[in-house]
């Protein structure tokens, strides 16, 4: 948890004066109780009507002063406690930008949008009460125990009693409520990750009537985090009870006591209030003490999760000796690639060899599982081999700066995923300083240009989250158009037309073939016809490069492709 506090360094003026103006409000809060005392000692018992406004006045004064320096030591601190929130969450962000696939993989997306919002509030909002309460507690306390044993030492003797009997119950509760919170922000990751699934795939719960298998589901998980953060809160709740019990055990023990001693002429009524009131700034600054502490317990588990993230090592980064490559050609060579997700499983490719040149389309087929995807994400450095290496343009892609090969890839993923915001937007998204000739130009590569006149707003159509409202072909061509605008030296096409007619594909192969000439693309495809013109067919069977040629080449010589196929035109092969 320290480790976060190093987010508040920029902000450490305002973390220093917050305290500050805390102690000026525990000065006032202090002297109140005497005064109150002499009001009633010294001006209601003898009438002295002049001493008790005098005094009364200075009272008033005193608690504008104490208003006005809580006041700014909770602006401070608020401020800063927001300030140390932002930043995190900002560094947390950045974090996640650099991880690779495979860092993501250890994460799933609710936990880490969790870790994001909650995680970071909890940890945040003890910083603010930190600083307004963690200086405020320990001085009422010392201030507050110096004040009463001045009005009278032997009625300070209770606060012996009760001061070490509500430390043990904040202890029991503290220890108690740690490893609750810990298991509570993992059901709320649970939780989140189920209504994430539930609202992204809404249509085919319902498109399949499980919206009450759904219900289960979430039911389950809801209880599941329901009471156990029910239990946590019930430990916790135990706190307030046991602690107005002692406090009300000690006034009665103080009342009992100092009416003996006022009886006996040994005190005033008005020390015996004043002794009541700071046994009470006693009492409450140790709960404030134990509330803080269990606010802690709370947020160390958060704080925990948060610094997992942090201190993740990005498995793939830059070095020292990596060079800002200036890739031109496009010119791809895989040797003797292997990968696997986990050093454990068996290899997902296997001794993968081909080479890609300038200005080549390089297609690749196989059925599920084989590896394709897999493959196509080495290229950009998604993921890292397990053994061999990827050259581009010469260079092993492993010494190149990050930023300089992706800058050099355009991909369209499997999964097509829009940003919100407008068709023109999420174009541009892939050259923000494109031109809206640029954007049109892409559009109308992608065979989008027609469908997008289309729209409400045409280029400036507002789109739903994920582009909700586009369908899936014409998502996938919006997507295409992005990949396209960049320019790029190598572009892979990962199933990107699956969900566009066969017509469509055809006249977006053309513009294709027509504008990128000079650049090599990878295709990942379903059907043959997608590929059926590539300058080059990669035919992969669990993981390995089973045919390797053009389409009349292996339509003659793979038996794989040969069935693939078959299964597609229907009939034998000629």
């Amino acid at each position: 948890m320290f480790k976060l506090f190093s987010y508040i360094k920029p902000y450490w003026k305002m973390a220093l004066l917050s305290p500050i103006f805390s102690m000026v409000s525990v000065f006032t809060d202090l002297l109140q109780p005497v005064l109150l005392a002499s009001i009633i000692d010294q001006g209601i018992m003898n009438g002295d009507v002049t001493f008790i406004l005098m005094k009364g006045m200075q009272m008033i004064g005193i608690a504008f002063i104490g208003l006005a320096s809580g006041f700014f030591s909770t602006v401070l601190s608020s401020r800063t406690g927001q300030n140390f929130g932002a930043d995190i969450r900002a560094a947390i962000f950045k974090k996640v930008q650099t991880f690779s696939f495979a860092n993501l993989d250890e994460f799933k997306t609710a936990s880490l949008v969790t870790r994001l919002t909650n995680d970071v509030s909890q940890v945040q909002n003890i910083v603010l009460m930190s600083l307004r309460l963690m200086i405020r507690a320990p001085l009422i306390c010392i201030g507050g125990l110096i004040m009463a044993i001045s009005i009278n030492g032997r009625l300070a003797l209770i606060l012996l009693v009760a001061v070490p009997l509500l430390g043990i119950t904040n202890y029991f509760i503290i220890k108690k409520s740690f490893p609750l919170f810990y298991v509570v922000q993992e059901k709320l990751d649970r939780l989140n990750a189920l209504m994430r699934e539930n609202l992204a795939g809404v249509r085919v719960v319902k498109a399949f009537v499980r919206g009450d298998l759904e219900q289960k589901r979430f039911g389950i998980a809801n209880d599941e985090y329901r009471s156990t953060a029910t239990y946590a809160s019930r430990v916790v709740a135990l706190m307030m009870p046991l602690i107005m019990l002692i406090m009300n055990l000690s006034s009665v023990a103080v009342i009992w006591f100092g009416g003996l001693q006022v009886n006996a002429g040994t005190m005033q009524v008005g020390q015996v209030l004043a002794f009541i009131n700071y046994m009470s700034q006693i009492l409450f600054s140790l709960t404030m003490v134990g509330f803080i502490f269990v606010s802690i317990s709370r947020a160390r588990a958060s704080s925990d999760r948060l610094v997992e993230v942090l201190n993740t090592e990005v498995d793939i980064t830059d070095t020292e000796e990596s060079v800002e490559a200036t890739i031109k050609t496009g010119h791809v060579v895989f040797e003797n690639v292997s990968f696997s997700y986990t050093v454990s499983l068996e290899p997902v490719l296997d001794n993968i060899s081909f080479e890609a040149k300038p200005g080549e389309t390089v297609a690749i087929l196989g059925g599920t599982g084989a590896g394709k995807s897999t493959l196509v994400n080495l290229i950009p450095r998604l993921y890292d081999p397990t053994h061999g290496r990827i050259l581009i343009d010469g260079h092993d892609i492993r010494t190149i700066r990050i930023d300089s090969l992706r800058n050099a890839v355009s991909m369209v993923l499997q999964d097509t995923i829009l940003f919100s915001g407008t068709i023109r937007d999420n174009i541009r998204w892939g050259k923000e300083a494109a031109s809206d000739e640029e954007v049109e130009h892409a559009a109308k590569l992608a065979q989008a240009h027609g469908f997008i006149l289309e729209c409400p707003q045409q280029y400036d159509t507002i789109l739903g989250q994920r582009g909700v409202n586009l369908s899936g072909g014409q998502k996938q061509r919006i997507a295409i158009a992005r990949a396209l605008i960049k320019k790029p030296p190598i572009l892979i096409l990962d199933d990107s037309t699956s969900s566009v007619d066969v017509a469509t594909e055809a006249r977006i192969q053309q513009a294709l073939n027509k504008e990128l000439n000079s650049t090599t693309v990878f295709i990942i495809a379903q059907r043959i016809s997608s590929v059926i013109n590539a300058d080059k067919i990669l035919v992969l069977e669990n993981g390995k490069i089973v045919g390797e040629g053009t389409h009349g080449e292996l339509l003659k010589t793979n038996p794989v492709y040969q069935e693939i196929y078959q299964s597609q035109q229907g009939g034998e092969v000629a």
